[in-house]
């Protein structure tokens, strides 16, 4: 019988050796050409781990632009690949500059109110969250790639911030070491983040999969919710811990006394105002400015409104004083040493990883819709350098803000000058208007953060993804009854557990498959997904949906075996011919290593005992590579290696195909 093997496009066809066999279909009349499996040249090893080092870490070849360029213009192009504004600054126009200036003034009107609620979700004075809406978002502009993202403390990564650095420093009775452990906090932050572009380690937070993020993100949502009741409700004692069970304790044992129902009332009107116009900009896209400008309509108004009738006489809380000026130095607050730098190291890393999560996922929607790319790695070290010269301006973890980032897309942004836009005018809030916040009433941020992180509750994509994947939809759930059932930390703990578990679970148990022939076809598909597709008399035909690698050869070598028992059984009962080959369609197995071929041998010295033969087909060059260094293909036989499974089934069976 004629030795088939597999070939490869990117090969000679000096490396393919064709030979004929008789057809079974119309034998005497015409050959059936049959191509034998090309082996890949052989690489030098600093070669091969070069091309895998290209390709783990460098696989967008970031140096493409400087190839066959001068000293001068290498040194041009490396300045711009830190700074990007100073290659899209050149082709700046008035009317680039019109779109930002309108962007930038209506996520202005967004950002101060929200930035002074997310603060006390951080456990900080309400100036800490202008601080960190000035500084940062002027580092990206020149150092980001992404036209529409905002940059600012959000919501998610504020309570993150502040549940963390709580459960290290209580931030009533130890406020100064509180605060300059979340400078030390947003410093690690930076510090990982910009680490992670740096050496091109991008892909680990992609580890944290979509289903885990919709989960925890909703979960939070929930829990900075209840969190708000406080101030909604005009609660004085109220709980530290963030569990809805705790919460609601709190809140149903002061509600005799507790509740202060000017501040109810405040709170509910304001909140309702803000869900209408939430309402009317999304029913007509139009008018995406009145949800933009509300949480500062509303700001002006209650605070006018308590300031006139002296609420605050009557229980009402107020946000009372703001700093006025800029930010001040907070270089010498950050911790270097001591148990506080180990601290504030943990809190940065994992505050750092779901703050780039959230910043990257919103840069490439919006870039996607504008139909440009963004450089992941690029991202994490604009994103890092922003957190780490915050830490030092006395800002704390600042990243992208969808509900901004999609004002901001909507108002016609057309560059990151939109940023600095919005950073002139919260520079000229802390310098002049900041005295004007003293009555500002504490219902109406928790009016404004309420409404704004109902839109982190996503039920359509939780539909979507119990549809689509159950599992997902459990790593979903996971996360988020973590978060709201315990805490902030356990809830993303849970997520990133499930995520790794899927991953695991992917990798030691790998699909596979029976095959049959589709009729009038010589194509061969599962069985399961084709029933009218047939099974070859005296041949299984099985396909290996996976990389063969130490963590799942022996189950695969199992599941295979498997597969043979119950077709035999199904054989004997149907009193159908026997088994005498076992064709496995390799064109999945991307990589095998030395425990999938000794597993594949185990396969082999089985299925002798059976007096069946293993075939192989379409082993891919990597795969076949290492067939041949490990002598298996000697082992088997080079006449049991087949290009495709159709070659195989005519070798194994002609007299099938002349039936058919």
């Amino acid at each position: 019988m004629a030795s088939v093997h597999s070939t490869d496009e990117n090969f000679d066809n000096k490396d393919t050796d064709i030979r004929s066999m008789p057809s079974s279909r119309n034998q005497g009349q015409s050959d059936r050409y049959v191509h034998k499996v090309a082996v890949p040249p052989k690489q030098n090893l600093f070669k091969e781990f070069k091309n895998t080092v290209k390709e783990t870490f460098f696989a967008d070849d970031p140096l493409r632009s400087f190839k066959d360029q001068s000293k001068s213009r290498k040194f041009v192009l490396g300045v711009q690949a830190i700074f990007p504004i100073l290659e899209w600054s050149r082709n700046y126009s008035f009317k680039n500059f019109r779109g930002d200036l309108i962007a930038g003034l209506t996520i202005a009107s967004l950002c101060i109110p929200q930035d002074i609620g997310y603060s006390k979700l951080a456990n900080l004075s309400p100036q800490y969250g202008l601080y960190s809406s000035f500084v940062p978002p002027l580092i990206y502009a020149f150092m980001g790639s992404s036209r529409d993202i905002a940059i600012g403390p959000v919501a998610v990564v504020s309570l993150l911030l502040g549940t963390l650095l709580q459960n290290e420093v209580d931030h009533t009775t130890h406020p100064v070491e509180y605060l300059r452990l979340s400078f030390t906090a947003t410093f690690f932050a930076g510090i990982t983040q910009a680490t992670l572009g740096i050496l091109r380690l991008g892909f680990l937070i992609d580890f944290l999969s979509h289903a885990a993020i919709v989960g925890f993100m909703a979960g939070a949502a929930i829990t900075i919710a209840l969190q708000q009741l406080k101030g909604f409700l005009g609660i004085h004692k109220f709980t530290k811990k963030t569990d809805i069970i705790s919460v609601m304790h709190s809140v149903f044992d002061s509600a005799e006394h507790g509740w202060n129902w000017q501040t109810i009332v405040i709170g509910g009107v304001f909140l309702t105002f803000l869900l209408i116009c939430k309402f009317i900009g999304k029913k007509n896209k139009k008018l995406f400015w009145v949800p933009a400008i509300a949480p500062l309509i509303s700001v002006i108004l209650s605070t006018f409104f308590v300031y006139i009738t002296h609420a605050d006489k009557k229980g009402v809380e107020i946000v009372r004083h703001i700093e006025k000026g800029i930010n001040p130095s907070s270089l010498n607050k950050i911790y270097f040493s001591g148990d506080y730098l180990i601290k504030g190291f943990k809190i940065g890393v994992v505050a750092g990883v779901i703050a780039l999560t959230e910043a990257i996922a919103i840069g490439r929607t919006f870039a996607s819709m504008k139909d440009y790319q963004i450089d992941g790695n690029k991202e994490m070290v604009a994103l890092g350098t922003m957190n780490v010269i915050g830490s030092m301006t006395s800002c704390y973890v600042t990243t992208g803000s969808f509900s901004r980032s999609a004002v901001n897309f909507m108002a016609g942004c057309q560059t990151a000058v939109s940023n600095i836009v919005m950073s002139a005018v919260v520079f000229l809030t802390l310098m002049f208007i900041t005295p004007l916040f003293k009555y500002t009433p504490n219902a109406i941020l928790a009016a404004i953060i309420i409404s704004a992180v109902l839109n982190l509750i996503d039920v359509q994509a939780a539909i979507l993804i119990w549809k689509i994947d159950k599992f997902d939809f459990v790593a979903c759930m996971g996360a988020f009854f973590g978060v709201v059932f315990s805490s902030v930390e356990i809830g993303l703990l849970i997520a990133v557990s499930i995520s790794f578990a899927k991953i695991l679970l992917q990798v030691t148990r790998p699909r596979t498959a029976t095959l049959g022939k589709i009729p009038r076809t010589t194509v061969y598909r599962n069985i399961q997904q084709y029933p009218d597709a047939t099974k070859v008399p005296g041949i299984l035909i099985v396909r290996v949906d996976s990389a063969i690698y130490f963590s799942n050869s022996n189950y695969v070598k199992e599941r295979i075996l498997r597969w043979l028992i119950d077709e035999e059984e199904h054989i004997k009962a149907a009193d159908l011919p026997p088994i005498h080959f076992l064709i496995v369609e390799m064109s999945p197995v991307t990589d095998i290593d030395t425990s999938g071929i000794h597993a594949l041998q185990e396969l082999f010295r089985s299925l002798q005992k059976r007096e069946i033969q293993l075939v192989l087909a379409n082993p891919g060059p990597v795969v076949i590579d290492k067939l041949h260094a490990s002598k298996f293909t000697t082992l088997i036989g080079d006449d049991r290696i087949f290009l495709t499974v159709a070659d195989a089934v005519a070798a194994c069976s002609p007299k099938f195909l002349e039936e058919v």
